[in-house]
């Protein structure tokens, strides 16, 4: 009973002695927690978030971008959102028959445009993770 006791003291003891107001150092820095970026706690839209809007330390290329807009449930305003982050749209009133996913942000109706997106997105070959 004793050395239950003492094991208990001595735990907290170091508990107590962990506790201080300074926050730990690593030489003579403060040692900081750091949240990852583009994430907000405890709220659906930092969990809904796609992978094309978030911040990264590497840029990303456009087509894989593209292609992280395709997590998203298909035929929503969340995909179209996605895409226009990635290209910005400038509607004009009587677009060409695209040519390339640079070529869909010219279109007017969200849907042409949406479904412009998905083609090129679709048909994008899927590049190895590095």
């Amino acid at each position: 009973m004793r050395m239950i006791l003492a094991v208990a003291a001595v735990l907290y003891s170091a508990s107590a002695l962990a506790q201080t107001d300074k926050p730990p150092m690593v030489g003579d820095k403060p040692l900081v927690q750091v949240k990852p970026k583009g994430t907000k706690a405890g709220t659906k839209e930092a969990a809904a978030k796609p992978a094309a809007l978030a911040p990264k330390g590497k840029p990303q290329s456009i087509a894989v971008r593209l292609q992280a807009c395709l997590d998203l449930d298909d035929g929503t305003k969340d995909r179209l959102n996605c895409y226009d982050a990635v290209i910005a749209p400038t509607p004009k009133p009587k677009p060409a028959k695209a040519k390339g996913y640079a070529d869909c942000r010219f279109f007017k109706e969200e849907d042409e445009r949406l479904a412009c997106f998905n083609g090129f997105a679709e048909s994008i070959p899927k590049l190895p993770k590095s």
